[in-house]
């Protein structure tokens, strides 16, 4: 099979590292230089209708979409104008993630458990209902912002600040929720519109510093799989997938691609604090390196709206992520800082999620620069065994958090 990817980052290098795993072709747009070491890198502009276009022209059985910037912007339904299957929701359907107000008042209409809420248009009706809250309280951009939207706001002139941020951007929407207490945890769903097979789930750590402190990331780190009960992972089933699913079908809009929950365990049950619409990143890093079945027959079959949910199979043992951003991310990243990356063993990887090639060498581009995965039996042996091999790769001045999976106790 001949697959397309589309995306630059740690997630799209995971993708890639799968499908070609199964001993597919595959090329990527506009990839990375880890992703050129295993797929063919191709240039092309990233609109929808050329990316499309290189597809037809390519003549590739499935089109596999990354960043949820180009589901916003209708590269799948370009795909479709042209007979070409793509993994993915068209850009109607990845409203779920890029309109938050509308994603929340879609959960209540279909009865998805989700945090109490309100969206705002204004500034001054905002801050009036900030007041009404008691901290903490969960401020987020309604817009698309590559997980980095959001503040928990310990004051209410912390919650009036990041108010006033947000509304600084013309037509800017807010959603102002009630801060869950309990265990995050990420549930990803291969989806064909209306069969569905669930992903281990896993845990990200969203914030810049250790014990959940400092600005928050596009992630810092996963482990997988997370422990659910069979009870929590029946709610998981029943009242968020399978409710979502029926209820884009019921709004005319079915959901074929990658359903992304991302959960808190509170005290009352799982609840959602928001969906997505692709794979995580760096949930995709620790998730796709246990598959062993055929993603690229998985993405082909859920476009068509043909998945088989018992052919999507997962190794046994576990995954951890360690990312290694760049000095001073999330703020003002620093780019161009030389790498010099260590060998990895099978069940080791080192996925690139900024990176660029400059004067004949591998230098950082970008905030998140690296996610170093390693695999093995439990989750203490993986996580002990990504450090080391985060230990080896030569970054200067790289930022990585040292607890991830401290929430399950996992510390050294």
């Amino acid at each position: 099979m001949k697959v397309l990817v589309i995306g630059s980052g740690g997630r799209e290098h995971a993708i890639v590292d799968a499908c070609q795993r199964c001993g597919h072709e595959v090329i990527c747009t506009p990839g990375n230089p880890g992703i050129a070491e295993l797929a063919r890198v191709v240039t092309c502009a990233q609109d929808a209708e050329s990316l499309a276009s290189l597809a037809q022209a390519e003549g590739v059985n499935i089109v596999i979409v990354g960043p949820e910037a180009y589901l916003a912007a209708g590269v799948v339904d370009a795909c479709a104008a042209r007979g070409i299957p793509a993994f993915g929701p068209t850009q109607a359907a990845s409203r779920l993630e890029g309109d938050k107000a509308w994603s929340k008042a879609f959960m209540v209409r279909h009865g998805v458990p989700t945090a109490q809420h309100r969206a705002f248009e204004t500034l001054e009706d905002a801050q009036r209902y900030v007041q009404t809250r008691t901290p903490p309280i969960v401020v987020k951009d309604a817009a698309l912002k590559a997980g980095k939207g959001v503040t928990i706001a310990q004051t209410h002139s912390f919650a009036q600040a990041a108010l006033e941020d947000i509304f600084s951007d013309p037509g800017a929407k807010v959603v102002i929720e009630d801060f869950m207490t309990g265990q995050e945890v990420s549930i990803l769903a291969l989806c064909d519109g209306e069969r569905y097979a669930l992903t281990p789930p896993s845990q990200d750590h969203k914030t810049i510093f250790e014990g959940d402190t400092g600005p928050m990331t596009g992630g810092m780190g996963v482990i997988c799989p997370f422990p659910l009960s069979d009870a929590q992972l029946g709610v998981i089933r029943r009242e968020i997938i399978e409710r979502t699913l029926a209820g884009m079908r019921e709004e005319g809009l079915p959901f074929r691609g990658v359903l992304y929950a991302g959960l808190m365990l509170t005290p009352a049950g799982p609840q959602v604090v928001e969906f997505n619409a692709r794979f995580g990143d760096p949930e995709a890093e620790a998730i796709l390196p246990l598959l062993e079945s055929d993603l690229a027959q998985h993405a082909l079959d859920a476009a068509q709206g043909n998945l088989d949910p018992a052919a999507v199979h997962f190794r046994e043992g576990a995954s951890a992520v360690v990312i290694m951003a760049a000095p001073n991310y999330p703020a003002d990243p620093q780019k161009g800082i030389p790498l010099q990356l260590p060998a990895t063993g099978d069940q080791e990887r080192i996925y690139h999620a900024g990176t660029t090639i400059k004067e004949g060498r591998l230098v950082s581009s970008g905030g998140r620069v690296l996610a170093v995965t390693a695999l093995a039996d439990t989750l203490p042996a993986a996580r002990t065994k990504a450090y080391h091999l985060a230990s080896q790769v030569g970054f200067p001045g790289a930022q990585l958090r040292r607890d991830i999976g401290f929430r399950l106790g996992l510390n050294d």
